[in-house]
């Protein structure tokens, strides 16, 4: 079939829950991508910030192909030796204490939330604690994530969310104080927005968050899904402000492209939350999935990929910058390292499909941001290459 071909017949098919661009992805090589005639294009979305490693990075393939050559799944009744070690060097990496593995991101929020309430729980006896989360985040499409997601457009078609969650506003340490209570079991928020715009948390808001905490005994849970695993120049984005939660998720580039997430706390909230027949997965810590963790894990050390973000990123913020100077309808440029925005004063569905047909994939955090979320083993010339195609698009568009 061709492609418009495979277009219609997934149109046929599949549940329609995305509007997908219209293009059928078939391989990918290093920081491209290929579609299945062969036309090339620059990735900066990276599977929306999943593939940090790029696509057939030395070592990776060869790692999967040997676990599966091994075993696959085996489910949580057994030990295997890929979760041991993938836990090991993720505590190493991320300096927490106790590891789940699970299938998603949404789904280690989900486990963190139950952790935060049944160390709640544990605490009181009662079970009607509140969860204060940020306006404007994102956190997942499963009903505990979507509770604690702060955009009413996406939950009110599935209400009754969960309840006692309450909103306060991201960098807005007394808008958080109003709400904290005796009920007040945990504060979540993501180091850095992504699908809410590129807002990272100002370094001064998460101490004045993590002191609340302290004097409280709640719990401080940070989401890293999108902005952990080096894309912030730091194996997750807290480590640059010091500031550590009790819990924190993890997802998208910990597998490079393998579904895994995972969840973890410190020893103190791991002795006093989830016990045994709390929580469970069938497939979550499988070998595969772990064996890949396990691989990512050591190319990040061995190959400094963290040194790369903070010394690459730099320049993609400088080019950034400059087009935010020549285009008064540019706003600004948001985010940290090689996770970055571009808000404009119109929607960027347009800049997103001229782009495209120029042989460069990017995607929006919102109707009026351009995101940007590479590979992080890009390089300057790819960043060239970017910056031309994107301002051959915005010329394009802007004059249409």
């Amino acid at each position: 079939m061709n492609m418009n071909e495979y277009i219609e017949q997934a149109e046929h098919d599949l549940l329609h829950t995305y509007n997908r661009y219209q293009i059928v992805l078939d391989h990918g090589d290093g920081v491209y991508l290929y579609d299945i005639e062969g036309r090339k294009y620059l990735d900066f979305v990276a599977g929306i910030a999943v593939f940090a490693l790029g696509y057939h990075y030395p070592g990776y393939d060869e790692t999967l192909h040997a676990q599966i050559d091994k075993v696959i799944h085996t489910s949580n009744y057994y030990y295997n030796v890929p979760a041991v070690e993938a836990a090991r060097k993720l505590k190493a990496a991320s300096g927490m204490d106790r590891v789940f593995f699970t299938n998603s991101g949404a789904e280690a929020i989900e486990g963190a939330i139950k952790a935060a309430r049944k160390y709640a729980y544990l605490r009181d006896g009662t079970t009607d604690h509140e969860i204060i989360a940020m306006e404007h985040s994102f956190h997942g499409r499963t009903f505990g994530a979507l509770s604690v997601t702060g955009n009413a457009h996406y939950r009110e078609a599935f209400e009754p969310m969960i309840g006692n969650i309450r909103f306060a506003g991201l960098n807005d340490i007394e808008s958080v104080k109003k709400l904290v209570n005796a009920k007040t079991c945990a504060i979540l928020l993501e180091t850095v927005q992504g699908e809410g715009g590129l807002r990272p948390a100002d370094k001064e808001f998460l101490k004045e968050i993590r002191s609340l905490c302290d004097q409280n005994d709640i719990l401080l849970i940070l989401d890293e899904i999108q902005c952990g695993m080096g894309r912030t120049g730091y194996m997750y984005a807290w480590q640059e402000s010091g500031v550590k939660p009790d819990i924190m998720t993890t997802a998208k580039a910990l597998g490079c492209g393998v579904p895994v997430g995972a969840f973890l706390m410190t020893e103190r909230v791991g002795a006093n939350s989830l016990a045994a027949g709390d929580h469970g997965t069938t497939y979550g810590g499988n070998p595969l999935a772990c064996a890949a963790v396990s691989k990512v894990l050591d190319i990040f050390d061995s190959d400094d990929i963290t040194g790369h973000v903070r010394e690459v990123a730099p320049y993609l913020e400088e080019k950034l910058d400059a087009l935010v100077q020549k285009y008064d309808f540019i706003q600004e440029r948001r985010g940290k390292g090689l996770m970055q925005g571009l808000k404009f004063d119109r929607p960027v569905a347009d800049v997103i499909n001229s782009a495209m047909s120029k042989g460069l994939i990017i995607i929006n955090a919102g109707a009026d941001i351009l995101r940007f979320v590479p590979p992080l083993i890009i390089e300057r010339e790819h960043i060239d290459e970017m910056i031309d195609i994107l301002s051959q698009a915005i010329e394009e568009t802007a004059s249409a």
